[in-house]
């Protein structure tokens, strides 16, 4: 339990693109939020990769800043937690340095990895142990592939580690990862432990060394590092938990699993994930071999897990193709400028005279199917459509990615509970709702995935009797009312969704080609 002054928790949450540290009370009240940037570099060859030493120098930071806006921060703080994005792979050697740049979960190079391990023997036990489909992203494949391209990478590194698991490295001095990306990396989803037959099917059991123990952050706390007590401005031996992957912890933050079975909940953000909470032994497999089952702090409980590779990537996409065109003749608009105009935009448009896949990410689609080739792409143009139809368009095609997602993982849901920026907006809102078929509910907490973390922390040192009830006073008071879907429009998109389907099946040959053409360039 905190001692008497102790009153804050915090929270961070290093994405893909923002690196955040948030102060909570013991209630789940916000208090402030101090925030960098996160940098990353890409190559020609599919490579992304992050600097590991930055990472943690951002990090520690966002601490310092979070500092300057809570007054006497170290004293008061009871606990840290992190959460971090997910996959990827950082590895760690002697005197825990870094291992070169991590493999960040955009990086495509294991595409091909991919394709061969899926076509092995022992795919479907894998899937049937993890509950988790394979793709690039994850580490299993990335570090078959590092085994392939780069064996000095491993044969320097002593732990493989992910995003979250390096700043716990950092804080604390220990080598951990959570149970939650420890099972759908290289376990058993039931057992919350790694599996020796998920090792063999990855071809990955010479690399068994790599994997570090699992620390479950409800239960087990470490101490922060005198080290890192100066780095960040907090006080040596301040607990520290180690958090959920980020995926859950936004979930859990948003309201994935508040008792209500029917529940589901998307998180529109650079990627799209769609998730319902379900008791371990109620876990939907589909036949393709897709999708993740992600660990909930809860005992007994999982999240059913489909995530498509790029949401609002796309939105980003049609906002610059604006952008640009309107800079070229003399106006150079911002991007909160364009965002603004969505809302005018989707007004003037017609519903589903076009259909969108949202394949823009250069790694291709990992939810509700893999395939490293696929792009995005219209179909239906004719002469009189302009940019307002393009962009609608683009946010159908996103109603109906997380309808193909929510598919692979049986029923539809009968709510869905929105988290992300892009569910701020009111038309983006309706498009969802009509493209399932439920009504939605705006999750008010503004840091869902620094609050999921923190609520961990919060019942690890006893501030809750379980996550449960952390969950009531947290998480419930703040869901807003329940938005109905339109019904004409849920009709049209039940109508188009077949289209949608066909088509992106029909493309796969095209894909291919438009692949081998790309590779085969001088």
């Amino acid at each position: 339990m905190s001692e008497a002054g102790q009153d804050i928790l915090i929270g961070i949450d290093a994405g893909t693109s923002v690196i955040k540290a948030v102060a909570f009370d013991l209630a789940g009240r916000q208090l402030a939020v101090a925030a960098l940037p996160n940098r990353y570099a890409s190559g020609a060859d599919g490579a992304v990769t992050q600097e590991l030493a930055r990472t943690w120098q951002d990090c520690a930071r966002t601490l310092r800043d979070l500092a300057g806006k809570v007054e006497h921060l170290a004293r008061r703080t009871a606990a840290v937690a992190v959460t971090g994005q997910g996959d990827g792979t950082w590895l760690v050697g002697r005197d825990d340095a870094p291992v070169g740049d991590a493999w960040l979960w955009l990086d495509a190079r294991a595409s091909s990895t991919v394709r061969h391990l899926r076509a092995g023997p022992g795919e479907r036990t894998r899937f049937e142990r993890t509950g988790t489909g394979l793709n690039p992203c994850q580490q299993g494949p990335q570090l078959a592939t590092m085994a392939a391209i780069a064996p000095e990478l491993l044969s320097h590194a002593e732990t493989a580690l992910h995003c979250k698991d390096w700043l716990y490295l950092n804080l604390t001095g220990v080598r951990a990862t959570d149970p939650s990306e420890a099972s759908f990396s290289f376990g058993d989803f039931r057992t919350r432990r790694y599996d020796d037959a998920v090792l063999e099917s990855l071809g990955l059991t010479k690399q068994r060394h790599l994997l570090p123990p699992i620390v479950d952050g409800t239960e087990v706390t470490h101490g922060l590092t005198a080290e890192a007590a100066a780095a960040t401005g907090l006080l040596a031996g301040t607990p520290v938990c180690l958090g959920f992957v980020d995926m859950v912890m936004t979930a859990l933050g948003a309201g994935v699993h508040t008792g209500d079975p029917a529940a589901a909940c998307s998180i529109v953000g650079s990627t799209g994930v769609h998730m319902r909470a379900v008791e371990a032994g109620g876990v939907h497999l589909n036949d393709e071999g897709t999708g993740y089952v992600i660990l909930l702090p809860v005992p007994g409980m999982v999240t059913q897990v489909q995530t498509n590779m790029a949401a609002t990537l796309n939105i980003d996409w049609a906002l610059r193709l604006a952008g640009d065109l309107m800079a070229e003749v003399g106006g150079a608009p911002s991007h909160a400028e364009l965002v603004g105009r969505i809302e005018g935009w989707m007004a003037a448009s017609r519903p589903g005279s076009l259909l969108y896949h949202p394949y823009i990410s250069e790694a291709g689609e990992r939810g509700p199917f893999v395939d490293g080739n696929a792009r995005a792409g219209f179909i239906g143009l004719n002469s009189g459509h302009r940019f307002p139809d393009l962009l609608r368009a683009v946010v159908e095609g996103l109603g109906m990615a997380t309808r193909d997602c929510y598919a692979a993982m049986g029923a539809m849901p009968g709510e869905l509970r929105l988290s992300g920026g892009a569910a701020r907006s009111p038309a983006l809102r309706g498009v969802l709702s009509a493209a399932v078929g439920a009504p939605t509910r705006l999750c008010a907490r503004e840091e869902a995935g620094a609050a999921g973390a923190a609520m961990m922390a919060a019942v690890s040192i006893g501030a809750y009797a379980d996550m449960n009830a952390c969950i009531a006073a947290w998480v419930t008071p703040l869901l807003g009312p329940a938005e109905a879907p339109d019904q004409n429009l849920a009709d049209l998109y039940g109508r188009t969704f077949p289209a949608y389907v066909d088509a992106r099946r029909a493309l796969v040959p095209v894909w291919d080609r438009m692949a081998h053409e790309r590779q085969s360039r001088p």
